[in-house]
């Protein structure tokens, strides 16, 4: 079992050797990062978590929630009471943080017992010996310090480091084996065992990490230590019975003073008990040295050599070793015995201008290219400075954000939230795709929509197999009622006719009798193919939700006539459904080139025009009754940061519209989950509303997932990582809910429903994404000096368009009021952008430039984006004809033109 502090305000346990899923569970939740963790032993029920929110709580391991919140600056009032360092034994449990404060509580009752006060700056670790009576703390101060619980006060302070002190490490009960790493990677062992006093302990440089060390600790005869490298490195530990290398000087003063250097000579090898020789640490090495120390060749005299040593005082050798001139400290280990690397963390990164693709610099400075829909990285452009890449690969082009990129864990990890995870379109034919897939002209994709549709593609699979499970068995259920009903039925002539409905439906079908059923919602359903056949909406949904198979919604692009599908949903049109065009016009407004210059709202909306100037989209959409919006992130970790308000979930209700039928009017209010699970509730509520109006109908699937054709195919790698997250207000962090892969999504399907949003399944299973007014671009349409017609309606030229309208698009509408349709038409025509050109700011615009890239890299300047069409000479005799009258009659199929 291991724990896990967090910047996501959430303690986690893991259980690496449990059968269960290897997902973490969260047990407890701060209201700020957590900083530390502490357990009494490895068989205690419970953990004690400290951090930023100033609290030390206390959670049960099994699930049962907080036991004990103490207020970690206790009654001080003092603003810096952050837990940074807690450590518990029997019970006593000391924490520390930046207020330089060592507390001692009690975690049976959360009382404080005393407080310790000598540190000068933040108190970075904490250990207790096994009695509970002896605490040592590291501080940024530079020191370790020795307190006494009985004592009440500091007994020793230990000054061998020369930078903040970050680690504490020692498995010895009385903690006479102490192991330190500070801020520069010294690591450093002080051993005092067979001695009672500190300044009789022995402390030495151990080993120098290249960054500071987080953690350190020992394990059999080896020391791990962990800096903020994603390698770990082992050091092979000094022998416990390590003795001072005294230098050839001292030694030959040593020898000089004593009264037979004979003997001197022939003293044996020190040995330990086991007959290997002692380990010798280099004087360089030792940063604190023993008071009575114990030295190479010393401490093996026989009686008479140790009788000639008493004339030679402890104190002459002390002095003649302060004389030397030792140079820096050195560490006893040069290189680690052994490492284990780990992949160089990401320390920086840039999007780039299409949204797509993501620049990152690792630690060791290289720097690499990640495109975030394939969740891979494509490209390596070796040790550079990332601006420099940056400038030569990125490209001018303006596409709205949808997602949020984080390195701060070492990782690329891309951040999709409801409210803007949607927003960005890019063209088909501007993808690089490794599957062929034909799509419509000038056909969107919708960035957000692509890659959740594939990162849970397992999902949609297993939900699917579900739901024919369900179907069947609905079906099955159904049957053998009805057969039981008949079964213990009267005889037919004392039955009322309540079954007359079920025979119009199936006269209907069988012979086609003039009588018309009444379809579940207003809506006919046809049976089509079953995989991907209709997706039913919630009844309070409009009928434009429906999608089938035959039909699928292309993302909104325009142009001119898109083919026309053959099926049930296109035959049926609303009769409040408008002519459409490309643009909107905006209100009133003579344009010219000397006085256009006056601001306006791009989104602006508009009255009917009388020419063919297109209508306002914006107002034909309007988010759908009953629609709760969410807050849930998803986060995706690419392999080797989706949350929602902290509101209590609550169930929704769906309102069950009363149709003019036989049934009855005491309608059952049926409740559905605020969570992913309440799509297929409502799906199963409208089996069941289906067959008990249409028993002899087959059940068509309402799961309904994009096609490739808006959708095309990604295949992400299985191990790339999906988190979903909750934002928590009150606690004023962001916690897990649910932590898979890709290839984990379909074994996980009972999980994700709890924990995923509705949204989510609104896009996943019913392929609709939330409701949200389209960004639009206000330009003005000039001819360039009067070159060609003006084509400017009489509202004026200024016009309204979706921020990714291509300039191609802008001059077809130019063309169509320039010249009759069958010219435009024609096997032979040419195209509109092969004859005529666009101007911003006197530059030739590309036909491929968008209207947003138009604002933000060409116009670059508030108001209204003004453009000048103009030919090119291919058609002179355009510049001689008058704009056509009757442009606004063109015969364009605006119900296929999608909105804009």
């Amino acid at each position: 079992m291991g724990g896990r502090t967090s910047s996501d305000v959430s303690v986690k346990v893991w259980r690496p050797h449990s059968d269960e899923s290897r997902i973490p569970k969260t047990i407890g939740l701060h209201s700020d990062y957590v900083k530390c963790l502490a357990t009494p032993g490895s068989h205690a029920d419970w953990v004690a978590s400290g951090g930023l929110d100033h609290k030390i709580r206390i959670w049960d391991l099994y699930g049962a929630g907080e036991k004990l919140c103490i207020d970690g600056g206790e009654d001080d009032g003092n603003a810096k009471g952050s837990v940074y360092a807690l450590s518990v034994k029997g019970s006593v449990m000391a924490s520390g943080g930046p207020e330089s404060v060592v507390r001692l509580w009690d975690p049976n009752s959360g009382k404080r017992i005393t407080k310790f006060v000598g540190h000068t700056d933040n108190i970075r670790d904490i250990l207790i010996n096994h009695d509970s009576d002896t605490v040592i703390t590291a501080s940024s101060d530079q020191t370790v310090k020795v307190w006494s619980i009985t004592a009440g006060r500091c007994m020793y302070t230990l000054n061998i480091h020369t930078d903040s002190v970050w680690s504490l490490y020692s498995d010895h009960s009385r903690l006479s084996v102490l192991y330190s790493g500070d801020r520069s990677g010294l690591v450093a062992k002080t051993d005092l065992r067979g001695s009672s006093d500190w300044d009789e302990g022995l402390s030495f440089a151990v080993a120098q990490e290249h960054d500071g060390v987080n953690k350190v600790i020992a394990a059999g005869e080896h020391i791990w230590t962990a800096t903020s490298s994603s390698s770990i490195n082992r050091w092979k530990d000094p022998s416990n019975n390590a003795e001072i290398q005294i230098p050839e000087q001292i030694q030959q003063h040593q020898r000089w003073s004593m009264a037979s250097r004979s003997k001197l000579s022939t003293l044996p090898s020190p040995t330990n008990d086991s007959g290997f020789a002692k380990t010798k640490i280099p004087l360089n090495c030792v940063l604190h040295f023993p008071r009575n120390p114990i030295y190479s060749n010393q401490n093996q005299l026989d009686v008479d050599a140790a009788t000639m040593y008493s004339g030679v005082s402890t104190k002459i050798m002390s002095e003649a070793i302060a004389e030397q001139e030792l140079g820096p400290v050195l560490s006893y280990h040069e290189l680690p015995d052994e490492t284990i690397e780990g992949q160089h963390g990401l320390i920086k990164h840039i999007m780039l201008n299409d949204k797509r693709r993501v620049l990152t610099l690792d630690t060791a400075g290289e720097v690499m290219m990640w495109d975030l829909l394939k969740c891979t990285p494509v490209q390596s452009f070796g040790k550079r400075h990332l601006e420099d890449v940056a400038l030569e690969v990125n490209t001018l082009e303006s596409v709205a954000n949808w997602c949020g990129v984080d390195t701060r864990t070492g990782r690329l990890a891309c951040v999709l939230e409801e409210n803007y995870c949607f927003d960005a379109e890019a063209y088909a034919d501007e993808l690089i795709l490794d599957n062929a897939t034909e799509f419509k002209d000038d056909q969107r994709v919708n960035l957000g929509k692509w890659i959740l549709r594939y990162l849970f593609a397992r999902l949609i699979n297993e939900e699917i197999a579900r739901d024919e499970i369900f179907r069947k068995r609905l079906t099955g259920n159904l049957r053998r009622s009805n057969t039981t009903h008949r079964a213990i039925s009267p005889p037919p002539v004392s039955m009322p006719s309540t079954t007359k409905p079920k025979l119009w439906l199936h006269d209907q079908v069988e012979d086609g009798s003039m009588i018309t059923p009444r379809a579940v919602n207003g809506n006919l359903q046809a049976a089509v193919t079953p995989g991907i056949d209709v997706a039913t909406p919630h009844p309070t949904t409009s009928n434009h939700h429906i999608q089938s198979q035959n039909h699928v919604q292309v993302g909104a692009d325009e142009g001119s006539k898109l083919e026309k599908k053959s099926s049930h949903q296109s035959q049926r049109k609303s009769s409040t459904d408008k002519p459409r065009d490309y643009f909107s016009t905006g209100p009133n407004a003579q344009v010219s080139p000397d006085n256009y210059a006056r601001p306006s709202t791009p989104g602006e909306d508009t009255s009917e025009a009388s020419t063919q100037s297109p209508v306002d989209v914006d107002k034909d959409e309007k988010p759908r009754e009953g629609t709760l919006l969410f807050g849930k992130r998803f986060r995706m970790n690419f392999p080797k940061k989706l949350g929602r308000t902290s509101v209590e979930a609550k169930p929704m209700v769906v309102d069950e519209k009363t149709e003019e039928s036989d049934r009855s009017d005491d309608k059952e209010e049926k409740v559905v989950e605020d969570n992913f699970y309440g799509v297929i509730q409502k799906m199963r509520y409208e089996y069941e509303e289906k067959l008990q109006a249409e028993s002899s109908q087959p059940l068509v699937q309402g799961i309904c997932p994009s096609l490739p054709n808006e959708t095309p195919l990604l295949t992400p790698p299985p191990s790339t990582t999906i988190i979903i997250q909750e934002d928590q207000p009150d606690s004023g962090g962001i916690a897990d809910l649910y932590r898979g892969t890709v290839d984990s999504t379909g074994r996980d399907a009972d999980l994700i429903e709890k924990a995923g949003p509705m949204w989510l399944g609104d896009l996943l299973l019913r392929n609709q994404t939330p409701p949200k007014d389209i960004a639009k671009v206000a330009f003005a349409l000039l001819p360039y000096q009067d070159l060609l017609p003006n084509i400017a309606s009489s509202e004026g030229a200024r016009l309204n368009a979706n921020r990714m309208l291509r300039a191609k698009k802008i001059l077809f509408y130019v063309a169509e009021r320039l010249e009759p349709p069958h010219e435009l038409q024609g096997p032979d025509s040419l195209k509109p952008e092969e004859y005529l050109e666009l101007y911003c700011q006197n530059q030739l615009v590309s036909p491929t430039t968008t209207l947003a890239t138009l604002k933000a890299y060409v116009w670059k300047t508030v108001g209204d984006v003004v453009l000048y069409y103009k030919s090119n000479g291919k058609k002179p005799w355009l510049e001689k004809k008058p704009a056509l009258e009757q442009a606004h009659e063109s015969p364009v199929d605006n119900d296929n033109i999608p909105p804009i």
